[in-house]
């Protein structure tokens, strides 16, 4: 009888430790997201031609080219629009950026970013990129007037 107990706890308790593991690797596949794997920009956001390296519009930190040179004027009227459907297609545009868009510090290592809507944003540090997280609305309209 002691025998009978012993293995039915014995056989519960691992049953309750399998099942514990296995929701941990539950949780933990829900808080790993697929990266999609990001490609350099061919085609025009704008119209979808080829690009003309020559014709390109700097904003957001990112270099964005064109096909021709009135499609800079649409970007710039609904840039959201254009980068959320890049991202969609997994384009990465050029980044140009040359200071963290939350403190302003110069960008020594760009080890640290952010993937935003089809756009690659760098920061000086971790606190910083938390800091774009909690509000990137208002961290990528400062970046339009810097590097």
């Amino acid at each position: 009888m002691k025998t009978n107990k012993l293995f039915t706890f014995a056989f519960l308790g691992l049953m309750m430790l399998s099942f514990s593991a296995f929701a941990a690797g539950e949780k933990a596949g829900q808080k790993t997201e697929v990266k999609k794997e990001l490609k350099n920009q061919t085609n025009c956001p704008v119209m979808g031609g080829a690009i003309d390296s020559s014709i390109y519009t700097d904003i957001q930190g990112q270099r964005v080219y064109h096909c021709c040179p009135m499609c800079s004027k649409k970007l710039k009227e609904d840039p959201d629009k254009f980068f959320k459907k890049a991202a969609e297609k997994g384009i990465l545009f050029e980044n140009i950026q040359t200071t963290c868009p939350v403190s302003g510090e110069k960008l020594e290592d760009k080890s640290v970013y952010s993937d935003f809507e089809g756009r690659r944003i760098y920061f000086c540090c971790k606190k910083c990129r938390g800091a774009f997280n909690e509000n990137p609305q208002k961290v990528l309209d400062k970046m339009d007037g810097m590097k």
